[in-house]
């Protein structure tokens, strides 16, 4: 079963169209793109594990890095790109999002929003830095490295000239998703961005 992310981002990329999922792991995403919108797809992994998972279901990868940039794809080679949960492990993520509108028309990004109240809550409370389902790491092996909040990310776009076409949230608590579209980037814990240039 896709996560409630992934179902939203499909609404926002087109039938029978070129899409790269940039950190695509074990190629879920993309093999139920294919699937449901029969896209031609392909995904850039490092993991030797995901890769092997990715050909098991028939996805086309690539190993690559995608701190190393995405140099060997020419401008507008796909319809979208995408990006799930991956913006906060790179070294430089407002690189790779201008990469990604280079070499896509359009750009799907998710990322857990740091500022959601039950990450400011366990701060607070408990006076260590959370762990949660989409923050599952402790604070000395995680891969993340830059954690951003939905009003860092919205002022981001603003800085490079990036168009917001549309952006939704999600959550698994249930007062928090009454209000999370009144405050996002407090409600909100996962939020899922819709961008073009």
């Amino acid at each position: 079963m896709l996560r409630l992310d992934l179902d939203i981002l499909k609404q926002w990329i087109a039938r029978s169209s070129r899409v790269l999922d940039l950190g695509c792991g074990d190629g879920t995403l993309l093999h139920s793109l294919k699937q449901s919108h029969d896209i031609e797809g392909y995904g850039l992994e490092i993991d030797a594990a995901q890769i092997t998972a990715c050909i098991a279901k028939g996805v086309n990868v690539i190993e690559t890095d995608i701190n190393q940039g995405l140099s060997h794809f020419g401008d507008d080679s796909f319809d979208t790109v995408v990006m799930t949960y991956s913006l906060q492990t790179l070294k430089r993520p407002d690189k790779t999002i201008a990469e990604m509108l280079r070499i896509g028309k359009e750009c799907v990004v998710t990322f857990p929003n740091f500022g959601s109240i039950r990450a400011r809550s366990h701060l607070v409370f408990k006076g260590r830095m959370p762990v949660t389902k989409q923050l599952s790491w402790q604070w000395y092996d995680t891969p993340n490295i830059h954690f951003c909040t939905v009003k860092d990310f919205e002022a981001l776009c603003r800085d490079m000239n990036i168009r917001i076409l549309n952006r939704e949230f999600t959550t698994q608590h249930s007062p928090d998703r009454q209000l999370k579209g009144i405050w996002p980037n407090l409600f909100g814990e996962t939020a899922i961005y819709h961008l073009s240039k």
